[in-house]
């Protein structure tokens, strides 16, 4: 005779975990570590409740194999990102963002470049270890104040990682909120393009107020010397990311249409970078190394590959896991029965889901333990409410990933400050992207703008249908 799971009982759980995920973070302990751990400590719960392990496992194998197409989908993202860079893709895009540099616009110039290099490479870590890193000198060359210029470089660096299917954050959203990655994109579009028109403005004119008369335009000129001496630059290396842009527009399934911009990648890298066809086609498994003498074309040559996905594969895999047994032992309902009372309409749901998103963040130290439990605690008020699982994912994102930055202790608050040179709390105040995300996410909530229902999700759709199929028999 099973036994209901106890609020208590998910406070166990739920707090050893977080407790442990703590722990990992402060020790150097890698966080698929705590995550695996708490599986044992939820399965003890779920036997104590008459749980069988069989069950269990079976939760969790089912859990694992509902995200198995973002797994497929970020090992093919390594690909992409090894195989763009290596072809003078993304140097190209750099390079181009570069020559529209001036000081009054600098913040602005650096905004608009950290966005379109994550887009096109998925990644706002891989974004400031490279693009960043280089603004930061140029920031630093013009006359510009250290955290303004980092602020810009996350708000950047953040947009364009909320906007790129090729995103693991992204992708693990998508796939704990159930549904596909390109839905999840277009239910980030009012968002994020709302907040990003508020974060260029202000960013314009503080542009104007601080940016400096007389620049010394040397670091600038050594970048792109730099890019230039180590890659053929060419506006043929758009092309590739506007095919694949295009054939995502277009709707078809992700993981041939990144696969086939990892293939045009390698080609780009055999006919215009020069490289060997075996080593062309070696940059989809791992980066090739090169010591240029300049820490930013070094940073930059090391990023991509499929084996740079493996951590976050390994994430994702404990995570889904860990997500479908917490729903079989009933865990995500002895809390979600907790919140959903106080819950009554879009905007107090949207305000709650960041609440919870934010905790995640703060008591978790990672972004990957929010985006893991959020989407599993509010899912069924939003099913509930009528409201599309787009709109649970986005609120999600909203509320986990575009604040892992603020926390000095977590994972993105520790990579940030290390790499940009620039405490959390000097930053903080400038990342303006993040507090217009959350400002606009929460009007849309309130207003029903953008509050799409679940009435033409497939998930939703095919339940319906099994129920009415039920009823029938």
């Amino acid at each position: 005779m099973k036994k209901q799971t106890s609020l208590f009982q998910a406070f166990i759980v739920l707090g050893s975990f977080l407790t442990l995920a703590f722990l990992s973070n402060k020790f150097g302990i890698e966080i698929h570590l705590a995550i695996f751990a708490a599986w044992f400590i939820s399965m003890a719960v779920g036997r104590y409740n008459g749980y069988s392990y069989k069950e269990m496992e079976h939760s969790i194998t089912r859990g694992i194999f509902d995200g198995m197409g973002a797994i497929l989908i970020l090992l093919a993202v390594g690909a992409l990102v090894g195989t763009w860079i290596s072809g003078g893709i993304v140097p190209s895009l750099i390079y181009y963002g570069l020559k529209v540099i001036h000081p009054s616009i600098f913040l602005l110039a650096t905004l608009v470049l950290c966005a379109i290099t994550s887009i096109a490479t998925g990644t706002s870590w891989g974004t400031v270890g490279t693009s960043g890193i280089a603004m930061m000198g140029i920031g630093a060359a013009l006359g510009i104040p250290a955290p303004m210029t980092a602020g810009a470089v996350l708000s950047g660096a953040y947009f364009g990682d909320k906007l790129s299917p090729l995103s693991d954050s992204c992708v693990l959203s998508a796939a704990m909120a159930d549904i596909d990655v390109i839905d999840h994109v277009k239910g980030m579009l009012p968002v994020s393009l709302s907040a990003f028109s508020i974060t260029a403005l202000a960013f314009t004119i503080a542009g104007f107020t601080v940016g400096g008369n007389t620049a010394d335009m040397t670091q600038i000129n050594i970048v792109m010397e730099s890019l230039q001496s180590n890659f053929n630059i060419s506006l043929l290396a758009f092309i590739p990311m506007i095919i694949v842009i295009i054939l995502l527009v277009l709707k078809l399934p992700s993981l041939p249409v990144i696969t086939f911009g990892s293939v045009l990648g390698i080609i780009w890298g055999i006919l215009f970078q020069g490289l060997n066809p075996v080593s062309a086609i070696s940059t989809a498994w791992s980066q090739l190394s090169i010591d240029t003498g300049v820490d930013f074309i070094d940073s930059l040559l090391s990023r991509g590959g499929m084996d740079s996905m493996l951590w976050s594969v390994g994430i994702i895999i404990l995570g889904l896991g860990f997500g479908g047994l917490l729903d079989s032992i009933g865990i995500i309902k002895a809390i979600a029965d907790k919140v959903y009372k106080h819950i009554s309409n879009g905007g107090i749901l949207t305000i709650f889901t960041i609440i919870v998103a934010f905790l995640g963040c703060i008591l978790g130290s990672a972004m990957y333990v929010s985006l893991v439990l959020t989407p599993k605690i509010m899912a069924r008020k939003y099913d509930e409410m009528g409201y599309s699982r787009r709109v649970l994912s986005r609120t999600a994102e909203v509320g986990g990933t575009l604040t892992a930055g603020m926390i000095p202790w977590s994972d993105n608050g520790i990579y940030m400050a290390t790499i940009l040179g620039v405490s959390t709390f000097e930053y903080l105040p400038y990342m303006w992207l993040s507090y217009a995300c959350i400002g606009v996410v929460i009007i849309f909530g309130f207003t029903g703008w953008f509050m799409w229902n679940n009435s033409n999700d497939k998930r939703i759709s095919f339940i319906n249908d099994e129920l009415e199929r039920e009823n029938q028999i």
